[in-house]
């Protein structure tokens, strides 16, 4: 199978941050929305597409938080949004789509990893249902106001090397493993991205995905101390130990780049890490970097866009 999955040269790598890809960048009037935009490597995001110049939506579930991890950034404002709950997608969706702005950036950004099992609406797997069908339903739902030139981005994660969609049970119904289920849905983040370019180039959006790189944020939350420590991720007295940990102004630069660089002009529906596009990977055996094919694969793509569309009722292209 070809594909454009190739570094480039991009300038910049691992250790780069959102503000040295954001150097001589000027966003003055440019809308940004960025879900989860005020934890973790999603507020280095808002903070620097914000101190850029872009006006920078943050829909959160959590408001009061939000508002309060947000203060003092100005151009940055809050509203409400639950991503596993499709009636508050449509909510916020309505909510800026009245206000008759366009959107120029749109970063995928939030998410949540390895939970315990929980079931939401009609017994959809939580992780499946917020990191990849509400981010579906809010793209879609905002389509109208997204500006030919714009760019979207679904962070995904190294962590779609842990399974591909199981077509056959992807709602975990015989048996839940909670490291599979986040796989599939960083999987389904990657496919979404290479449908979406396909379906939007026509009209100057294009699409990306990516994985940010090893971050402690509040993302870890689910996980015990214990299991991070087997891990070797931290200590027992939860410092980092990982050599590969990037901070999280680090951690937000992949997707700022992502969304900014002219260096990406005139492509979409790749994978990138470390502020370039990734090599592909292996689809067997351990990696700890690049893109396995069942994520890029345009038929899957396809039939996730397909099964997506039904399970939310909501698509975009369809008249």
């Amino acid at each position: 199978m070809t594909t454009p999955q190739h570094k480039i040269g991009s300038g910049f790598g691992a250790r780069s941050s959102a503000d040295e890809v954001l150097r001589g960048i000027d966003l003055t009037g440019k809308t940004a929305v960025v879900t989860g935009g005020y934890s973790g490597l999603g507020l280095e995001t808002t903070r620097a597409l914000a101190k850029a110049g872009a006006r920078v939506v943050v829909p959160a579930r959590r408001v009061a938080p939000a508002r309060e991890a947000l203060e003092g950034i100005s151009g940055v404002e809050v509203d409400e949004l639950d991503l596993a709950d499709l009636d508050s997608v449509r909510g916020f969706a309505e909510r800026f789509l009245a206000s008759g702005r366009g959107i120029d950036i749109l970063i995928n950004n939030a998410g949540i990893m390895a939970c315990p099992e929980t079931r939401v609406g009609p017994g959809w797997e939580l992780q499946f249902a917020t990191n990849h069908l509400g981010h579906y339903a809010l793209v879609n739902r905002l389509w109208s106001a997204i500006q030919p030139g714009a760019r979207v981005v679904a962070v995904s994660s190294v962590a779609h090397h842990f399974s591909p969609v199981r077509w056959d049970d992807w709602r975990f119904s015989d048996g839940y493993e909670k490291w599979a289920a986040y796989g599939q849905s960083k999987t389904a983040n990657v496919l979404f991205a290479v449908h979406l370019d396909a379906l939007g180039r026509d009209q100057g959006v294009r699409t990306f995905s990516l994985h940010p790189g090893g971050i402690l944020t509040p993302l870890q939350r689910h996980l015990a101390t214990e299991e991070m420590v087997d891990a070797g991720w931290i200590d027992e007295d939860r410092n980092p130990v990982h050599s590969a940990f990037k901070t999280p102004e680090q951690g937000a630069a992949t997707q700022v780049w992502t969304v900014t660089s002219s260096q990406l002009d005139g492509m979409g529906g790749v994978y990138c890490e470390d502020c370039d596009i990734a090599e592909p990977a292996p689809d067997d055996g351990p990696s700890e970097s690049g893109v396995r094919s069942y994520a890029i694969n345009p038929e899957h793509a396809a039939r996730l866009w397909a099964l997506s569309a039904e399970l939310t009722g909501v698509n975009a292209f369809v008249d």
